[in-house]
Parts: structure tokens; sequence; C-alpha cells
């Protein structure tokens, strides 16, 4: 069986990279929010009074919600994909892509506000 899989190529690869960042950026209004709250949240963490060390900690955790909001996209393309009726695997798997997109804002509020408490207190 051929997997519809491209040769690898480093440049193909970083441009089908880029094509996603740009659909799902045109496309998904839960991605433009997490792009807004990365924009505004890493300004405040360069900006808080504390050890650089510390902002590098808290701006690099806000990349889990992008990468859980892209990986959640992912799967409800596919499950649309598949298929277009109300089915409860469906529904399922939808549920558990927005679980993880959840689940990463809680860890992410728990990362600033460890790090806010050791470097303020």
């Amino acid at each position: 069986m051929k997997l519809n899989k491209p040769k690898y190529s480093l440049f193909k690869n970083g441009m089908y990279a880029l094509e996603g960042l740009v659909d799902i950026t045109k496309r998904e209004s839960s991605f433009k929010l997490q792009l807004l709250a990365f924009l505004t949240f890493s300004i405040i963490a360069f900006n808080l009074p504390i050890e650089e060390v510390y902002s590098y900690i808290l701006f690099l955790s806000l990349f889990l919600n992008i990468i859980a909001e892209v990986v959640n996209s992912a799967i409800e393309r596919v499950v649309d994909l598949c298929t277009s009726e109300i089915h409860p695997l469906a529904k399922s798997a939808k549920d558990l892509g927005a679980t993880a997109v959840l689940l990463s804002i809680v860890f992410t509020s728990l990362i600033w506000i460890f790090t806010l408490k050791e470097a303020l207190f």
C-alpha cells in the first residue's frame, strides 16, 4: 500500500508547516484567540519586574496552548473529513481534542502561578 506521503525535504516540510500555519490562522477563530493570548502574555512576561530566566519560562510555557490548539484543529478536520453525521465517536474525538486545549491552559496557568510566586516572593 502506497502512502500519500511526499519525499522528505527539509525545505518542503518547512513550507508545508508554514502553509498549515497560514491556513489555521485564516480559518480557526480559536487559534486566533490563542495567538492573541500568546502575544498579550508574551508582552506581559517580558515586562514584569522579574529575572530574565523567569520571563523565558513564562514565555515558553505559552507555546503549549498553541500546540494543543493546532492538534485540536487537526483532529476536528480529520473527523469532519471522515463523517458529516453526528456520531458518538466523532463527538468523543472532538471533545478529547478540546480537553487537550483545556489541560494545556490549566498547565500553563499553573506554570505562571508557581513561577511568579517564586520570582516575586
